[in-house]
This record gives structure tokens, C-alpha cells and sequence, in this order.
């Protein structure tokens, strides 16, 4: 339950309020749908049980996908999907995934759990997927295992017209004769660690080479390079330098883990001290700082933004479910993980100009998940809500917002307690996303607004008394977002008291 405007503002009592400018006369880039972008690796549960049990099975399916999987990511308008990986896709042939699916080879997931990959869920099953979805496909090629001959050949076959090649006829003899609309292409992956602990230069000699010979005979493919993780800002460098002018576009994987020292102890889901929601934040936060940066060094090479920033794996990363396999990495979703998705749309919607496509890691039952399954019943996460409550941000225009606001403190951690986003959509109407990562505190906030004609605001809030409030599969409803209606305007100025870590978005009248 969320308190009332008038409790929350006794609360916040004799506290500094935070401000902010919002200057919607000064209209930025568009913010690209596929910001919103999934990430579907063969790992765990992600793909068999969490998307595909199969024509067969006793779960409710269209010819093999879950129906109730389905259902919640066309609500969310899922705009995009990668795939197979990730670390997955290095090791990744595609001829294993297709044809009569009782005749594929069966092999081991080496990366993932050393389970078996029986490899029933391939090529015509994830474009079959993301058309189901209405989304676009990424696909990721094989460069650390694979010569480019063989992503040559995936390419052809997925994109080469009816009829006109080997390939071609191939897919048509099973079951499709049409090309693939392929929208981007990954270009190997983690070249830098589990794609073949590459030096840059040659890395960037590779991606060269690979993305020459892969070519889409089904309109504009886009090529995105293996970028850096984290603050590899020699990696940025070499690359913009070798391969800038042979792709378009970059990847950059961060990922928020409590306890950032040691990657055997990052630090539990649930039951977590405070401490360790404060240094989630602040891990959270240097996304902004990263972007920053390897944007600088980009606009070096490429003044006119042809590159894309793809963050393409992101999102938090805890110790593993206790009792499940370690290398399913499967995690619970409590009310930390929404704020730090609220935090990182932000700042994405502050680089919208060089950040044009992203995948949160993952889909389903892995990491940061949308959605998580267990046989026939399935569970939103609180990230799928928040993801909901910014549909809005899809092709919307992005406005400057400045935000001034106090510090929340915790053990050595500081940080301003308050983020924020505004858009403008193709209807005209002015959305605001504000968070409040404090967790103890209520936060006033005054935004002055300029070239913004409205008098009132409707929102939703997502919020909780505790920490690490989730859902479950026997209270799937517990964190949801519920109306909200303590935003005010007058005078051109917004006014609202954001509730202890909560994530508002507000719809401007």
C-alpha cells in the first residue's frame, strides 16, 4: 500500500527538497524502441521450459511456445530479442539447429551447466518466435569457433529470396520459403573473455573480416561488434580506430552485482542488508560514467553517431537460487531489481543519441528476467512492470531534465536519491519517469517545467515496505504497480513526494 500525498509529505518534513528543470522547448533524440530489447542465451530455463516446451507438452502452447509467456511479452510490446548468446554463441553452430528436429545432433552446453543442448530450439524456432512477438531479431554469429564462411551461409540462408540459392531451397524444404527480415547481427561475442580471450586488434581484424562476408539479401542488416565490459576504454579505442568504419555498432556489457570484488561472491537476492542495496546503487549508477566515456572516445572516430552503443547484457547479477544448478544462474526479482532497471532506463534515455539498442540479461528464469516459470505456472517480475510502465519511452522524443537532489547515504556509498526522465510522445503528450532510490526516506521534488502545456498528471507507482518485496508463484501479486495520485501541477511547476524506494511515472494532462 502506498501512503498518502499528505503522510508522505509529513514525513519528508524539514528535508531539503530535490528540483529539477525539465525543458520541453528543447526536444532531444528519439529514444529507440529496442532499448527495451530481451536477451535469450541457451542457458538454464531461458529457452526449454521458459519459452519452448514443445508441441507436446501439457503446458498451454502454440506450436510449442508457451502461451502465457507469449501473452506477457506482446503486453510489454517486447521490441527486440538476441540470441543464442552470449557466451553460448561462440560455441554455436547453426546447421545443429535445423531440419527434422528428432534428427539434430545432441551435444553438451559446455558454458552452461554441462547440461545436454539437444538443440530442438533453433534457427526457425527463434524467427518464429520473434514474429509471434511482432519484435525484430538479433542474432549472434559464431566468430570464436566458426570460420566466416559458416556466418556467411547463416546469413544466406536466413535472408536469401525464395528459390534463388542452395540455401534458400534448403530452408524452404523446411517449412520456409520466405527470408527473414535479420535487423542485427553480432559480430562474436565477449571477444575480450568467453569468445575467445582475444587481444583488441585482433579482435578488430576478425570483426573486419566476418562482417565483409556476411551480407543480407532481405534489406539493412545492422553489425554489432564485441564491444568492451565495463571501463575498457582501450578496447572502445582500438576498435573505433580498426573497425569503426566497418560496423554499426558497438557493444557494451555491465552488469550490477552487490558485491563487485569477487565474481564466486556477488551477493544474495533476498535477504539482503541494507548496505547492499545502497552498493547496488551505486554499481548501478557508474552505467552512466561507462556510457559516458566510451561515448566520448566514440564521437572521436564517429562525430556524426553512425555507430550505435548497443548494451546489449545488462542488469543484475546475484549468488545463485539456493538448491539450483550454479550454472542455470537463476535469481529471484524482489523491488531492488526495479529500481535498478528505473535507474538504467534513465540513463539510457540520457544517451539516447548514441544509445540505440540494449537487451536486458535475461528473457526468462535467467538473471534480471521479465518472467519466471515453473512447469504450468509462471510469475511478472517487478522488472516486467517497470518495463511496462515505460512503454511510453518507446520512439518517444527524449527532453532534457536536470536533476538536483540530496544525497542518500549508506556505509561508504553516496548518491543523489533521485533519478529522472522525461519523453514527449507522437501524440504529444509529456511522460515522467522519477525514482527514488532511497530506501528509509520519502523525497519532495519541484520540477520547473518550460514548453510543457499541462495542469495535471496521472501516473503508476511501483513500491513496497520491504527491500526485497517480490513475487512469487503462490503470491504473484505482491509488488505490482497501483495508480498513483500525488503529482500536482501549478504554475508550471510539477510537485510530488515520491514514496521510499519507488519507481513513479507519470503521464502529463
Amino acid at each position: 500500500m502506498v501512503a498518502a500525498p499528505a503522510a508522505l509529505a509529513q514525513q519528508a518534513a524539514g528535508q531539503a527538497p530535490a528540483t529539477a528543470t525539465l525543458s520541453g522547448d528543447k526536444p532531444g533524440p528519439v529514444m529507440h524502441r529496442n532499448v527495451f530489447g530481451q536477451f535469450a542465451e541457451h542457458l538454464g530455463t531461458g529457452i526449454y521450459e521458459g519459452i519452448w516446451v514443445g508441441g507436446n507438452s501439457r503446458i498451454p502452447n502454440e506450436g510449442g511456445y508457451r502461451r502465457d509467456v507469449l501473452a506477457a511479452l506482446k503486453a510489454i510490446n517486447v521490441p527486440m530479442v538476441r540470441w543464442p548468446g552470449g557466451c553460448f554463441a561462440d560455441e554455436y553452430h547453426w546447421r545443429d539447429g535445423i531440419g527434422p528436429r528428432g534428427k539434430r545432433p545432441v551435444k553438451v552446453n559446455t558454458n552452461w551447466g554441462g547440461v545436454t543442448e539437444d538443440n530442438s530450439f533453433g534457427t526457425h524456432e527463434f524467427m518464429g518466435f520473434v514474429e509471434k512477438l511482432g519484435a525484430e531479431a538479433y542474432v549472434s554469429a559464431n566468430l570464436g569457433s566458426a570460420p566466416p564462411a559458416e556466418t556467411a551461409q547463416w546469413v544466406e540462408y536466413l535472408t536469401a529470396p525464395a528459390g534463388t540459392s542452395v540455401l534458400a531451397k534448403e530452408r524452404g524444404a523446411n517449412g520456409r520459403s520466405q527470408p527473414w527480415k535479420v535487423q542485427y547481427l553480432g559480430i562474436g561475442n565477449e571477444l575480450w573473455g568467453c569468445g575467445g580471450n582475444m587481444r583488441a586488434e585482433y579482435a578488430a581484424d576478425l570483426t573486419n573480416q566476418y562482417s565483409q562476408f556476411a551480407k543480407s539479401t532481405n534489406g539493412p542488416m545492422l553489425k554489432i561488434a564485441s564491444g568492451p565490459s565495463d571501463s575498457n576504454y582501450d578496447w572502445t579505442e582500438t576498435f573505433m580506430k580498426i573497425s569503426g568504419k566497418h560496423i554499426n555498432g558497438l557493444a557494451l556489457h555491465y552488469y550490477t552485482r552487490p558485491r563487485d570484488k569477487d565474481w564466486s561472491d556477488k551477493g544474495p537476492a533476498l535477504g539482503f542488508p541494507e548496505r547492499e542495496w545502497a552498493s547496488t546503487m551505486a554499481h548501478t549508477l557508474q552505467m552512466e560514467e561507462f556510457i559516458t566515456k566510451h561515448s566520448a572516445i566514440m564521437d572521436k572516430y564517429d562525430p556524426e553517431k553512425k555507430v550505435m552503443l548497443a548494451v546489449d547484457e545488462w542488469g543484475t547479477w546475484y549468488d545463485p537460487t539456493p538448491g539450483s544448478n550454479p550454472g542455470f544462474l537463476q535469481q529471484q526479482n524482489s523491488l531492488r531489481d526495479a529500481v535498478v532497471a528505473g535507474l538504467n532506463l534513465n540513463i539510457f534515455a540520457h544517451h539516447a543519441d548514441r544509445v540505440k539498442m540494449a537487451a536486458i540479461a535475461q528473457l526468462v528464469n535467467v538473471l534480471q528476467a521479465m518472467l519466471l516459470t515453473d512447469g504450468a505456472k509462471m510469475v511478472k517480475t517487478p522488472t516486467y512492470h517497470v518495463f511496462d510502465m515505460y512503454q511510453p519511452w518507446m520512439d518517444a522524443t527524449t527532453l532534457p531534465i536536470e536533476v538536483e537532489s540530496p544525497y542518500y547515504h549508506n556505509a561508504e556509498f553516496a548518491m543523489k536519491a533521485v533519478s529522472a526522465s522525461a519523453v514527449r510522445d507522437k501524440n504529444g503528450q509529456v511522460h515522467v519517469a522519477l525514482v527514488n532510490l532511497d530506501p528509509n526516506r520519502p523525497m519532495p521534488i519541484s520540477v520547473a517545467m518550460t514548453g510543457v502545456q499541462a495542469t495535471g498528471a496521472t501516473g503508476r507507482i511501483l513500491t513496497a515496505e520491504a527491500m526485497d518485496a517480490h513475487n512469487s508463484f503462490e503470491r504473484p501479486d505482491t509488488l505490482v504497480p497501483v495508480a498513483f495520485d500525488g503529482a500536482q501541477i501549478a504554475n508550471g511547476t510539477l510537485s510530488v513526494t515520491l514514496p521510499a524506494k519507488s519507481v513513479v511515472v507519470l503521464a502529463l494532462r
